[in-house]
């Protein structure tokens, strides 16, 4: 995946001499510089993690328990009645 976008930031990295090793021999297999081949890894692992954290995958069970409570909420108990009478009281003044 080619990223051709302009680059104005700076990443500094300190790793073992074993580990630029194997970057490098990566990136080398890969056709690649260094810094696209750590770049395109970089930024393919961040999609991937924020990914995760951003999408929640549930079971048919789950989504069927999920879309229940949607069409079907349960009703207020007093504290939410409270709470939501003093927020019409503040808000409407």
């Amino acid at each position: 995946m080619p990223r051709t976008l302009q680059r104005s930031e700076r990443i500094s990295l300190r790793v073992s001499a074993d580990a630029k090793r194997k970057l490098e021999r990566a990136a080398a297999c890969a056709e690649k510089t260094l810094t696209d081949f750590v770049v395109d890894v970089a930024l393919t692992e961040a999609e991937a993690v924020t990914r995760a954290h951003d999408v929640i995958t549930l079971s048919s069970e789950e989504w069927a328990r999920f879309e229940d409570m949607l069409l079907h909420p349960a009703a207020p108990n007093a504290r939410l009645a409270r709470a939501l009478a003093e927020h019409d009281r503040v808000v409407r003044r």
